[in-house]
Parts: C-alpha cells; sequence; structure tokens
C-alpha cells in the first residue's frame, strides 16, 4: 500500500507540474514589462483598453444566447428519446459529435456560403451575423452540451417521473420545465460551463463572422502586436475559466447539503 500511494503521489505531482509550470513561467513573464523588476503593468495596460472590455461583454452576451439555445435544443431532445425513442440515441449522439470531425474553418465558410445569399442574407446585417455566430456556437458545443445533459438524464428515471407527473395531470411542457429541468440542474450547469468555457475564448468562428468584436479575436490581435500583454491577457482568461469552475462546484456543494438536510429531515 504504502508503494502504491508513492506511485500514485508521484504520478500526481508530475501532472501538476506538467499542468502548473507552464502557467507559472507565463505569469512570470507577464510581469517582466519593465526591466528588472516585477510589475503589473502589462495587466494594468489590458484593463485600461476598451476594447477589452467590449469583446468581454459581446462574446459574454453571445455565449448567455449560446447557452439558451442549445438547453432549449438538447434538454428536450434528450427527454423524448430517453421516454420513446431509445434506439435513435446513438444516432442522435453521433451527430451532436460531428463538430469534432468537421474543422470549425470548413464549418464557418460553410455557413457564410450557404447563409450569405437568397433566401436568407443573414451577413447583410449586424442582427443577422449575431444569429449566424450564436447558431454555428449551438452546432459546436453540441457535444458538450449532449454529453452532460444525458448524463444527468441517465441519472433519473425519466419515466417515473413522467408517469406519475401525468397520473396528477400535468401537460408536457409542465412535465418538461417544473419536473425535468429541476432534476437536470447540476447537469444543465455543466453545460452552461463547458459551453460558456468554449465560446469566450473560440476564434476561429468569429473572426470570421463578426471579427473584433468578439474576445477570441482580441486575444489573438493583443499576442500579434504586444508581447507581455499577450501573456496576461493568457493568465486573464485562464482565470476566468477557473472562476466559472468554481461556481460550479460551489453550485454542486451546495445542491448536495440541501440534500443532506432534507434527507435529514
Amino acid at each position: 500500500m504504502k508503494r502504491g500511494s508513492f506511485w500514485s503521489w508521484l504520478w500526481v505531482a508530475i501532472g501538476g507540474l506538467y499542468f502548473f509550470l507552464p502557467l507559472l513561467s507565463t505569469f512570470d513573464f507577464s510581469l517582466r514589462a519593465k526591466k528588472g523588476i516585477l510589475t503589473f503593468v502589462a495587466y494594468e495596460n489590458i484593463f485600461k483598453d476598451p476594447q477589452f472590455w467590449s469583446t468581454i461583454r459581446f462574446s459574454l452576451v453571445i455565449a448567455l444566447f449560446t447557452v439558451f439555445f442549445s438547453i432549449l435544443l438538447v434538454v428536450p431532445t434528450v427527454y423524448w428519446i430517453r421516454l420513446r425513442l431509445p434506439q435513435l440515441r446513438m444516432l442522435v449522439e453521433f451527430i451532436s459529435m460531428l463538430s469534432y470531425v468537421i474543422p470549425a474553418i470548413v464549418l464557418v465558410f460553410g455557413l457564410i456560403r450557404v447563409f450569405s445569399g437568397s433566401p436568407f442574407y443573414l451577413t447583410n446585417s449586424y442582427f443577422g451575423t449575431y444569429v449566424l455566430l450564436v447558431a454555428a456556437y449551438v452546432v459546436l458545443t453540441l457535444p458538450f452540451s449532449f454529453r452532460a445533459i444525458d448524463t444527468g438524464m441517465s441519472a433519473i428515471d425519466v419515466r417515473s417521473l413522467t408517469e406519475a407527473a401525468q397520473s396528477l395531470g400535468a401537460g408536457w411542457g409542465t412535465i418538461l420545465f417544473r419536473v425535468i429541468f429541476p432534476n437536470l440542474k447540476v447537469a444543465i450547469l455543466s453545460s452552461v460551463f463547458l459551453t460558456l468555457a468554449t465560446v469566450i475564448g473560440e476564434y476561429t468562428m468569429a473572426s470570421f463572422i463578426i471579427g473584433l468584436k468578439s474576445f477570441g479575436p482580441y486575444m489573438s490581435l493583443v499576442g500579434q502586436n504586444k508581447t507581455y500583454e499577450s501573456s496576461s491577457i493568457t493568465i486573464i482568461s485562464f482565470l476566468m475559466t477557473w472562476a466559472l469552475m468554481m461556481v460550479i462546484q460551489l453550485f454542486n456543494r451546495t445542491k448536495a447539503n440541501n440534500g443532506t438536510h432534507s434527507g435529514g429531515r
């Protein structure tokens, strides 16, 4: 047992070094904007840049719309497959994974070619490009949202919940939004985090559809033109991602504690 424990901790330490050393090096480099001293000038320059805040706001808004439509699409689909069409689960899962197979650059050029002409003309207006970008992100994040929702759905007895709700006179809308959704809070939150983390830093689709209004292309522009600021914005984006993860963990812990107290009563 001691030997197993030693090797376990050794591999954990190696994994930790592999993960954290590049981050520490990047953070150290971001503090050397002035020769001979450690300073947060690079971070100050990023935070003083109005384009940083505008791109963050834009990407967050696009990400929230993506989350909304993604959940609205995936949850009813997975629910109906689990309830009535289990034989189609593998097919739908395969379709949801296609964005892994098709490169983003191919997908975005296909979207622009199809939706820039008759009868859609989505690329002829700002609103149209926003709609196209949200739709593209819904497709791009399908592997994450489908997997998270499907895993959460497998942990509950969908058929029994549906039959119990129907016996009380509930319609399909009531069953979906007042029975199924509350039982998928953790799965939905995991899907939300994965979608936000993907959308906020995405570059390829945003650069071709919307340009520098999005945070991903802005990060690329900073990386091409500013040395120390590029490292600082990398650390900032990493901290934003981890902040989202901490929110999910806090929510999960709160939910587990509430469930324990309810069970005790």
